[in-house]
């Protein structure tokens, strides 16, 4: 798959998420269970302005945030808690298709990052659409964002 990336300037978004840590093998049934988690809260508590589903990852251990995007600052509630996305520059592109190839979409953005002199900050996240029934049959509808923050001050061009 060809990636367009881009950069934006980005503010930061109120979350509501669970934090986890998780092997890589384990992505896949960690990000569903943990946005299942974060999601059934919202609604108990009917927080308004839900959005859709991010993934924080915060590290290379992988120490994880994951949650909902919302209008507002959450409070909290049990183990789900208030969080936000970073704000700054940041690198960016949108995978469609099965988020089992959505690490090509991360390499894609790495790469651009050191061929366009860009410095990754730590952070990066995904934001996945909100699921339709259509995506059951045809994966390749599945869209999903993945961000990198930059360093502010751009390192030497590759």
């Amino acid at each position: 798959m060809e990636y367009v990336v881009r950069l934006e300037q980005l503010d930061s978004r109120p979350l509501a998420v669970v934090r986890r840590r998780a092997q890589p093998q384990e992505l896949s049934k960690v990000v569903p269970e943990a946005c299942g988690t974060v999601w059934n809260v919202v609604r108990a508590q009917q927080v308004p302005g839900a959005g859709r589903h991010v993934a924080v990852y915060l590290d290379g251990a992988i120490n994880l945030e994951v949650g909902v995007e919302l209008a507002a600052p959450f409070a909290g509630h049990g183990e789900v808690v208030g969080s936000a996305t970073p704000a700054g520059p940041a690198a960016t592109t949108t995978h469609h298709g099965s988020y089992a190839r959505l690490g090509d979409a991360h390499d894609a953005v790495r790469r651009w990052c050191a061929a366009a002199g860009h410095t990754p900050a730590g952070p990066c996240w995904e934001v996945y659409g909100h699921w339709q029934d259509e995506w059951n049959h045809d994966p390749s509808k599945i869209a999903t964002d993945v961000y990198y923050l930059l360093a502010s001050d751009r390192g030497p061009a590759a």
